[in-house]
């Protein structure tokens, strides 16, 4: 691996950590759940994708701040399941063991996640699963759909710019317009802070994505977003509360095996 892809790769982890756990800190710490306030030809081929992309960012706040980092990585990491399934059951193309017995643990640490969470979350699970179906479609959009003219920086953009115009005139709807008015730390510096940072790091971080992906092969892409993903997980246990139980643990380690058995898989292809 190059000088430089080590260092995008350094560089993404850097604001994959950061943006999960300030994402964590707004949503759960100041506990300001109303992400519609703040997130965001070949256009319109693309909009189902950004429709996606919609769903995806508002379940995933909505999930992210009821459940725990570690819980809610692996519940979207599940989506790989999805992604799997689509690929063998109708395109029928062909799938190494090691991917199979990847979707397989992650399935199955998913599954068994809600049952021995002992800090469980009806709600914050609905909205995981609808994350993991919109994440798991959204990938399977941009894997077998039609080449597009837009680069990847383009339909990021689109993305953005679609959310933030659907999500603000879906807060009237919604109740959120009204609801963050009573929202305790609204005219707190570290409320606007911490939200200014959220922003900035998750534009950074969809850059870095964006740059990784186009710098290095896919199995390369696949070890840095589980090393990521590790460290992200280690350092969110010792940052907010969270109850680990052995079952819970056990799950844990369960979907890490399976996201590093889809590295191997993702190397060995590459």
């Amino acid at each position: 691996m190059s000088s430089r892809g080590s260092l995008i790769g350094l560089t993404f982890c850097t604001c994959y950590l950061a943006s999960y756990l300030m994402n964590k800190y707004v949503l759960s710490v100041l506990k300001f759940t109303y992400p519609t306030l703040f997130q965001g030809s070949d256009v319109l081929t693309w909009l189902p994708a950004s429709i996606l992309f919609v769903g995806i960012i508002y379940a995933g706040s909505r999930a992210l701040s009821r459940l725990a980092v570690p819980v809610f990585l692996i519940l979207h990491n599940a989506a790989e399941v999805i992604i799997c399934g689509y690929q063998k059951c109708f395109w029928k193309e062909k799938t190494s063991p090691a991917k199979i017995c990847s979707a397989l643990f992650l399935l199955a640490a998913a599954g068994c996640l809600p049952f021995n969470d002992s800090q469980f979350d009806p709600d914050g699970y609905f909205w995981a699963v609808i994350h993991l179906l919109c994440v798991g479609a959204y990938k399977i959009l941009r894997k077998f759909q039609k080449p597009s003219a837009l680069s990847d920086i383009d339909q990021q953009y689109l993305n953005y710019i679609f959310s933030v115009v659907f999500l603000a005139f879906a807060a009237h709807p919604t109740g959120d317009l009204f609801s963050v008015l009573d929202f305790p730390f609204l005219y707190f510096y570290r409320f606007h802070g911490s939200c200014c940072a959220s922003g900035f790091l998750g534009f950074f971080l969809m850059f870095t994505t964006v740059k990784l992906k186009s710098l290095l092969a896919p199995g390369q892409c696949a070890a840095w977003i589980f090393f990521a993903q590790v460290v992200t997980a280690v350092l969110s246990v010792l940052l907010f509360d969270v109850t680990l139980t052995s079952p819970i643990v056990g799950c844990l380690l369960l979907g890490g095996l399976g996201e590093a058995l889809l590295v191997f898989s993702e190397r060995k292809g590459s």
